[in-house]
């Protein structure tokens, strides 16, 4: 509990601190702050997002879909590239876990050692849900400027990632949030290089997402 204790007050230090690194996370903690997975926020073609409250703060939490040939090492690769962006129009990477337990599970008849791997990422929580969301469900009187701000705040987030050289790959307005202030955050940027053709159901080629 102490570990726990003291890994909570480490997210929330970074929850405050612009600046501060990500790190890596216990899955207890991640267990823990999502009440066992208990509140689902969102689902995409690379996990579920569940929502992950704190003392003071909410996070995001997104569990990874784990197949059999997913790669630890473009895992890595992919928090390193989210561990780079950093921008007001991206959504903030926060933290990372990777687990991996053995269990015992039966298998012809017989118990056998399986390797359960849990890969997990943690970003700001962002309250005013997607462009896609927003879009269907505004009025003919919506203001232009709040419309405006969106646009730019969406090239502006884009222009970084390109200047960084992330390609973003699947940008649409499901893959833009909304914060607050209706200030437009990128989000699911990279994500296709941990996943094939097949399993991640949303991109058409198997292109990387980093250069």
């Amino acid at each position: 509990m102490a570990d726990q204790a003291s890994e909570l007050e480490a997210l929330e230090l970074i929850l405050t601190d612009a600046n501060a690194e990500p790190t890596k996370l216990s899955y207890a903690l991640i267990k823990s702050i999502t009440t066992n997975f208990s509140q689902e926020i969102g689902l995409g073609g690379f996990g579920v997002v569940y929502l992950g409250v704190l003392r003071n703060e909410k996070v995001a939490v997104k569990k990874l879909f784990i197949e059999q040939d997913f790669s630890d090492e473009l895992f890595v690769d992919e928090v390193n590239c989210l561990v780079r962006a950093k921008h007001n129009n991206i959504v903030r990477f926060l933290d990372y876990c990777a687990d991996t337990q053995g269990e015992l599970v039966k298998f012809d008849g017989r118990h056998v050692m399986a390797e359960l791997r849990q890969r997990l990422l943690c970003f700001e929580y962002v309250p005013n849900g997607n462009l896609h969301d927003y879009i269907k469900g505004i009025s003919h009187g919506d203001e232009w400027q709040i419309r405006y701000k969106m646009i730019k705040g969406i090239c502006h987030g884009l222009q970084y990632l390109h200047k960084e050289r992330i390609t973003h790959l699947d940008l649409k307005p499901d893959n833009v949030l909304l914060d607050a202030y209706m200030e437009p955050k990128i989000t699911d940027f990279g994500l296709s290089r941990l996943f094939d053709e097949g399993q991640s159901r949303v991109f058409t080629k198997n292109v990387p997402g980093t250069r």
